[in-house]
């Protein structure tokens, strides 16, 4: 199950930075100028989670893998991307094909790197790819929904079921408001995904500062978080900067040179953790001598499909799921010591599996 974040931005803003200290490679050319990121690059990056070093060194595991999400960096869009200016189009597409937008925000001062609309303002530069990505939907929806209204006329019942969907979020995008904000049932939910409108996916804005503002953040990252605020998004403070530093140091010396920048974890950590978030996923794990291992599903997922993650043999054959709260799994020991103690139960195919649990499934070949 592969969930991807396409970082976005205006040029010269540090995506190819952060990209690149992200998946710790050079992938991403990162330049001073306009384009320098013409072919979208992508990298899966693990998931920072410290339960399974506390799971692993209790069940004697011989290796920790963790759950991955995978990154995009994309092209930076200028004022009239929708139209075709800049390049235009083809990164539009690039955008409809992520779960979710990482959005990097200018919030440091420099006459080195140059600003593509000379300002450094990261609330102007949010409403310019923001006003790009509603045109585009604005262009996409009055195309099909004309088309959509003769169906529903003519008695198609998926017409009719789609057409309050299209409506409604035609509506939010004439009022200059993204498609995310349109409030829809469990019925319609497939339906509107369906339409992969790029104000319908959820936002994390990066608010990128310079060295000495990377733990408190600056006045630009202020304005900027607090105007995630009003719109119901996330914002993370980071220095691509120091985080391209990180990325190069041995692990030994990454600790002390965060510690001196008065930081406690990379921010890259943070922002990981906040992007898993933002799709609305949790973590179960599965333990054994061989490994740990973590497992990536949505929150609300029942254990056949959990379990189907692993491998479909799973999910068809699903007969129950052992399960071990983590908390319980740490305090007691270890899964002897929580069937010991009544703490290992066997749930069935309504389960809902929780973030956090640690599960061995029983099925049939």
């Amino acid at each position: 199950m592969g969930f991807k974040c396409g970082i976005v931005g205006l040029p010269n803003v540090g995506k190819s930075t952060l990209f690149n200290a992200l998946t710790r490679t050079a992938a991403a050319q990162a330049a001073n100028y306009p384009f320098c990121t013409i072919e979208p690059n992508t990298g899966d990056v693990g998931v920072p989670d410290p339960r399974m070093e506390a799971i692993a060194k209790i069940g004697k595991s011989a290796q920790i893998v963790p759950t991955r999400i995978t990154f995009v960096d994309i092209a930076g869009l200028v004022r009239g991307a929708s139209k075709g200016e800049g390049l235009g189009n083809q990164f539009l597409a690039n955008i409809r094909e992520v779960d979710a937008i990482v959005h990097v925000l200018r919030c440091f001062e420099s006459t080195d790197v140059t600003h593509v609309e000379g300002r450094v303002d990261p609330v102007a530069d949010a409403e310019t790819v923001e006003t790009e990505l509603m045109i585009a939907d604005l262009d996409s929806l009055e195309r099909r929904i004309i088309p959509m209204r003769k169906k529903a006329a003519g008695g198609d019942r998926d017409a009719k079921l789609l057409l309050p969907v299209m409506e409604g979020a035609l509506k939010l995008l004439q009022d200059g408001k993204p498609a995310r904000l349109l409030e829809i049932s469990h019925e319609e939910k497939p339906g509107f995904d369906a339409l992969t409108l790029l104000t319908a996916k959820p936002v994390l804005y990066v608010c990128n500062v310079e060295e000495a503002s990377a733990a408190s953040g600056n006045a630009h990252s202020r304005r900027a978080e607090e105007m995630a605020k009003t719109q119901g998004a996330r914002a993370v403070v980071i220095s691509a900067a120091i985080e391209a530093e990180v990325a190069q140091l041995p692990d030994d010396e990454e600790h002390e040179f965060l510690e001196s920048l008065g930081l406690h974890e990379p921010g890259l950590d943070r922002l990981i953790r906040a992007g898993y978030d933002l799709l609305g996923l949790i973590t179960y794990f599965t333990c054994g001598p061989k490994e740990t291992r973590a497992w990536t599903i949505v929150r609300g997922t029942k254990a056949p499909q959990a379990a189907g993650v692993i491998h479909s043999d799973f999910e068809r054959g699903f007969i129950r799921a052992q399960t071990i709260a983590y908390d319980d799994f740490v305090a007691l020991g270890g899964e002897a010591a929580a069937k010991e103690a009544g703490k290992a139960r066997d749930e069935g195919k309504e389960y809902v599996v929780a973030d956090g649990d640690i599960l061995l499934f029983r099925f049939n070949t």
